[in-house]
């Protein structure tokens, strides 16, 4: 692959690029708890017993680190000290690594991947732009990228997932939008449409130096993109990142791409991850009522917001221990609005390696999520409960307790799914899955033996050929060469 030469409007932006260094303060590893040399305000972050149950596992097939390494910034330790749910976040638990089951690619997302890297999915591409965070959540999704793992992949081979390249994922984009173009808007062999979207990610692409953020944000404009997204948690991890270099990048980038769109995905689980809290343990308020955030924290979202260009919108898994609380959950959707950020998505846990031990009940989240929503105004209310099925984006539309008359298997009453988004097209989309309840169900797996009905085809799945996105990535590049 010939290295990637930029252009000169794409070389202007990224000569005005500020690069400072940030410094998170971040304490990595369980091992300076284990040797007693953390930094002594951080010394009580893990009880004596809490370390030697720790210390236990390590080295054998339940060390946790193993599984997920353990990592935190400064920022974070000091709200988490007044905190169960954030500490619940990031503090490694002995019984995590009780039941390792799961998925080692959850959602088969290396099917969807025709250069290393990038997932095509919908209209959309995901880069895996990083493999790090300033901070690991216990539950992450990604987990097999975090740590490094090695997967196996559909052809049988066995390797860790590789990151996004420029050169690579830029050829491919210009390729398959050729293709579509020629074709009257649809890909002959697939029907997808245009690649017009690309979601930045990792890892959280925020850890990496602004110099690189900008180059991906200027070769995904310049390859033809509409509209670019970057996932990020570090608003409640480090806020001090989105300071005034980064915000002098975004908007000389948006000088230099006007017609960019621009979504910054933030990730908060609870409001204790931005709001302040008193002495007796509840939250601050203005003199009009609402809720005190953390200067940091308000100055970064602040910052951002009061860019018209730049929407901003929240969207979390609802964990075990962490944000199964309605009342938390209202809270943090109400104080998010008010601030300009949109609520988008709440999440089932997915089927990650050890997902028994995070997951929520799926129609306990329905109704943990239909209760904080009660008491919000229409516009607070607007975030959806999803899972995300191997076939594609799913929501938990509906949790009914009376029966059907005349319809066996639905005595306890029902659940209803609905397609929201297809991997490869839109097809499905609205197709809907009803199966009779099961309290205890936290995956699709739960739910086999009682399906209803089933237009979705969520229990009649078939993997993705592999073969085929291979087949049609390398007909592109050959088409575009």
């Amino acid at each position: 692959m010939a290295a990637y030469v930029p252009t000169e409007r794409e070389q202007a932006f990224r000569d005005t690029i500020e690069n400072p260094k940030y410094e998170r303060e971040i304490i990595n590893g369980l091992k300076p708890f284990f040797d007693d040399k953390a930094p002594d305000a951080i010394k009580g972050f893990y009880s004596k017993n809490e370390l030697a149950a720790l210390l236990a596992l390590k080295g054998t097939d339940r060390d946790v680190e193993n599984r997920m390494p353990v990592k935190m910034t400064r920022h974070f330790y000091e709200l988490a000290q007044h905190s169960i749910p954030m500490q619940q976040l990031v503090k490694a638990n002995p019984d995590e690594t009780l039941n390792l089951a799961g998925s080692e690619d959850p959602g088969h997302q290396m099917d969807f991947a025709p250069v290393e890297g990038l997932l095509h999915k919908y209209e959309m591409g995901l880069l895996y732009a990083v493999s790090t965070c300033s901070a690991h959540c216990r539950f992450c999704y990604r987990e097999e990228l975090i740590s490094q793992k090695e997967v196996e992949r559909q052809d049988g081979t066995v390797a860790k997932k590789g990151l996004a390249k420029i050169p690579e994922v830029t050829d491919y984009i210009k390729a398959h939008n050729k293709i579509v173009a020629a074709n009257g808007g649809r890909h002959p062999d697939t029907g997808r449409e245009k690649l017009r979207e690309v979601l930045l990610s990792g890892g959280d692409p925020m850890a990496l130096p602004n110099r690189k953020i900008g180059a991906w944000m200027a070769a995904l404009a310049e390859a033809g993109v509409e509209s670019i997204r970057l996932g990020t948690k570090e608003m409640s991890f480090h806020p001090k990142r989105f300071d005034a270099a980064f915000l002098a990048m975004m908007d000389n980038f948006h000088a230099a791409y006007p017609d960019i769109g621009f979504r910054l995905m933030i990730h908060f689980n609870h409001p204790d991850e931005f709001l302040l809290k008193g002495d007796d343990g509840e939250y601050q308020q203005n003199p009009n009522g609402s809720l005190m955030w953390h200067p940091d924290t308000k100055e970064a979202i602040e910052g951002v917001t009061s860019r018209g260009w730049i929407n901003v919108e929240n969207q979390a898994p609802i964990i075990k221990g962490i944000n199964d609380d309605a009342d938390a959950l209202r809270v943090m959707q109400r104080a998010l609005y008010r601030a300009g950020v949109n609520n988008h998505y709440f999440f089932c846990g997915r089927d990650i390696v050890a997902y028994r031990h995070f997951n929520v009940p799926i129609e306990t989240v329905w109704n943990l999520l239909n209760e904080s929503q009660k008491g919000l105004s229409g516009v607070e209310a607007h975030a959806r409960l999803s899972i995300t099925h191997y076939k594609g984006k799913t929501e938990v539309a509906a949790v009914t307790s009376e029966p059907i008359p005349g319809v066996p298997g639905t005595e306890n009453g029902v659940l209803i799914f609905k397609i929201l988004r297809n991997a490869l097209d839109a097809p499905d989309r609205g197709k809907t899955c009803i199966v009779g309840r099961n309290p205890d169900a936290i995956w699709f797996d739960d739910y086999e033996d009682r399906v209803i009905y089933d237009e979705a085809g969520l229990f009649d799945y078939a993997r993705v050929d592999k073969k085929t996105v291979e087949i049609e990535a390398a007909a592109e590049l050959a088409a575009s060469a």
